[in-house]
C-alpha cells in the first residue's frame, strides 16, 4: 500500500530545526485541537524511538531538532499569521503543544512570505505572528528583496556554523504574569545567609519565565571565566553553589524551607547565574572575543553543572540590567532601551529588555532579539498508511 504524501518544509530558526506545515495541508481543525493528531507528527518524525535515533522519521534525535510548526494565515485583525509549536518527544509518544521555541520563531515569518501569504517589501518586511498556545504576539522584521526572503548575510548566530541574514524579533508581553512582577521579593538585591560562606551573599532574585538567582563572581572568589571542567571537578564549590540556589528558592517561596530542598529535584531550584565585568576570552568555538564587545560576562550553573546560556536566561540578565540596584546593574551598562550584550561560553548574546515600573513592581513589556533562519528543504514527507 502506498504512503500518504504531505507537503512540508524543513527550516532552521536560530539554533533549532523543525518541520513546517501549512494548516490547510493537514486534517481540518488541526490548529484548534492538535492533540487529536499527535500520532501523525510522531510517526513523521520517527517517535517514539527506544534507541533515541528517530531513524525511521525526520526528527534529528535532539530536542532542538525534533520539533514541528503549523502555520496559517491569521483570522485575527491584529495578526498576519497564526503559529503553533510542537516539541516532539524522542523516546515517548508525546508532543508538548503548550510552549514555543524562541529561535525557531525567526523561521515563521520567512515561511509565511514563501507561501505568498503577504507581500514582501524592499528592505524589511514586518510580520505579526500570533502564538496560539501562549496567546502572545511576536513581531518579526525579516530582510527581503525582490519579493523574496534574504537568507545570506553577515550575521553571526551563536551555535550556527555559517553566516546568515539578521531577523529582528519583538516578543510582546512575553512572560506569564507573576504576582509582584519580575522581582519575587520586591527587592533588586537581597542578602542570603548561605552555609559555607562567612558573609551573607548579595543576590538578585528574578523570575523571568524561569526563576534565576544572580550573584557576582568575585563574591564567590571566581572570575566567571572558569571552564565547565574546572567547576564540575570541584565538589566543594558545587555544594556551596547549590546552597545558594536553595536559599534563593526559600526567599522566592519556591520551597518552604532549606530542609525541603532534599525533597525536590535539583531541576526545581532556580538557575544560578554568575556574572562578571566585561573581559576578553576565547569562546568554545575558538573565537577570541574582546571585552569591548560585551556589557557583562555570565556563567550559568544548574543541576550541579555548567550549561550554555539560552534565550530565556538572557532575558533574565537583560531585564536585571535595566533595573537599578540589581547585581547586574552594578557591573553592566544600564541604559534603558539599548541592547545588552552578554558574553558567554558560546559567544555574544544581544537582547533588549523594555521594562515598565508599576505599583506592583517591575514588568517586562517587550524583548527584542536577533536570530537568523533558512529554508533547508521543501517537498513532501511520507506517512505510512
Amino acid at each position: 500500500m502506498s504512503q500518504k504524501k504531505i507537503p512540508a518544509t524543513q527550516m532552521r530558526g536560530g539554533t533549532s530545526k523543525a518541520l513546517f506545515f501549512r494548516a490547510d495541508d493537514l486534517p481540518a481543525g488541526i490548529l484548534q485541537n492538535p492533540r487529536q493528531h499527535d500520532g501523525l507528527f510522531l510517526r513523521l518524525l520517527g517517535s517514539p524511538d527506544c534507541n533515541g535515533l528517530q531513524l525511521d522519521g525526520l526528527g534529528g534525535a535532539t530536542p532542538r531538532t525534533s520539533q514541528v510548526a503549523i502555520v496559517s494565515p491569521s483570522q485575527r485583525e491584529d495578526s498576519d499569521v497564526d503559529y503553533l509549536h510542537g516539541a516532539v518527544s524522542i523516546n515517548q509518544a508525546k508532543i508538548d503543544w503548550s510552549g514555543n521555541c524562541t529561535g525557531l520563531s525567526s523561521a515563521v515569518g520567512p515561511f509565511a512570505i514563501a507561501q505568498k501569504w503577504l507581500a514582501a517589501n524592499t528592505g524589511r518586511t514586518t510580520i505579526r505572528i500570533w502564538q496560539q498556545s501562549l496567546g502572545k504576539r511576536i513581531v518579526a522584521h525579516v530582510p527581503t528583496l525582490n519579493g523574496e526572503v534574504v537568507e545570506q548575510g553577515s550575521f553571526t548566530q551563536d551555535g550556527v556554523g555559517f553566516l546568515g541574514a539578521e531577523i529582528n524579533l519583538e516578543f510582546h508581553d512575553p512572560l506569564d504574569s507573576h504576582k509582584g512582577g519580575l522581582l519575587p521579593t520586591g527587592n533588586p538585591c537581597d542578602q542570603l545567609s548561605v552555609p559555607g560562606f562567612d558573609m551573607p551573599i548579595r543576590a538578585t532574585l528574578i523570575h523571568a519565565q524561569d526563576p534565576v538567582v544572580i550573584v557576582r563572581a568575585d563574591a564567590l572568589k571566581l572570575t566567571g571565566r572558569e571552564t565547565p571542567q574546572q567547576i564540575s571537578k570541584n565538589a566543594n564549590l558545587l555544594n556551596r553553589l547549590e546552597s545558594i540556589q536553595i536559599q534563593a528558592a526559600v526567599a522566592m517561596k519556591l520551597i518552604p524551607s532549606a530542609e525541603a530542598a532534599s525533597l525536590v529535584a535539583p531541576l526545581a531550584l532556580p538557575c544560578l547565574m554568575i556574572v562578571a565585568p566585561p573581559t576578553s576570552y576565547r569562546s568554545l568555538v575558538g573565537l577570541d572575543i574582546p571585552a569591548q564587545d560585551m556589557d557583562l560576562f555570565a556563567l550559568l550553573v544548574h543541576e550541579r553543572e555548567v550549561r550554555l546560556i539560552g534565550d530565556q536566561d538572557g532575558v533574565a540578565l537583560a531585564s536585571a540590567t535595566a533595573i537599578p540596584g540589581t547585581i547586574v546593574s552594578e557591573i553592566a551598562r544600564n541604559l534603558p532601551g539599548l541592547p545588552t550584550r552578554i558574553g558567554h561560553a558560546s559567544g555574544i548574546m544581544t537582547l533588549t529588555a523594555i521594562l515598565e515600573q508599576r505599583k506592583t513592581g517591575w514588568w517586562l513589556e517587550r524583548v527584542i532579539m536577533s536570530h537568523s533562519a533558512r529554508r533547508l528543504m521543501e517537498g513532501f514527507v511520507f506517512l505510512p498508511r
